[in-house]
């Protein structure tokens, strides 16, 4: 674990930039998983509750999404930006210790 968290700290800026992808990704994820489970569900109280939990994770992404767009971490609607961005990434994730 020292050595994941040693690495990290070499990433010095990039490490929330990660940290917000990661939570993008979770929370896209999430709203899949519940829209998915929103079709399954058998009573309208499990309706209910699963409703309420989509619409708060399509909240959460929209606000790290937001916090992403305003950082310059996240271009979703500049494909050329976020393949630019992507690959000096990668070269940075290529050239740590």
């Amino acid at each position: 674990m020292a050595g994941i968290l040693q690495d990290m700290i070499g990433m010095g800026g990039m490490t929330d930039q990660v940290v917000a992808m990661d939570l993008l990704i979770s929370a896209k994820s999430g709203v899949r998983n519940y829209a998915m489970a929103l079709t399954e569900t058998g009573t309208p109280e499990i309706k209910a509750t699963l409703t309420k939990q989509l619409e708060e994770v399509i909240d959460l992404h929209e606000k790290i999404s937001t916090y992403m767009i305003e950082q310059g971490w996240y271009h979703p609607w500049n494909v050329n930006e976020q393949i630019k961005l992507d690959q000096e990434n990668i070269q940075t994730a290529l050239n740590l210790p």
